[in-house]
């Protein structure tokens, strides 16, 4: 498992968790869970521009 804090603190902060079978993003309760294919696509918006 890959993890990134998206502050820089590091507390309390949303993360991205990147694991075999799911990317997990939020915080807490707060939380979106991708399949890869999905989180594939995430990521070439975001690369793109588009997001």
């Amino acid at each position: 498992m890959k993890k990134v804090v998206l502050c820089h603190t590091g507390a309390c902060c949303p993360a991205v968790e990147i694991h075999e079978n799911e990317v997990i993003i939020g915080e807490f309760d707060n939380i979106v869970k991708l399949k890869p294919v999905e989180w594939q696509i995430l990521k070439e918006k975001v690369i793109s521009g588009e997001l």
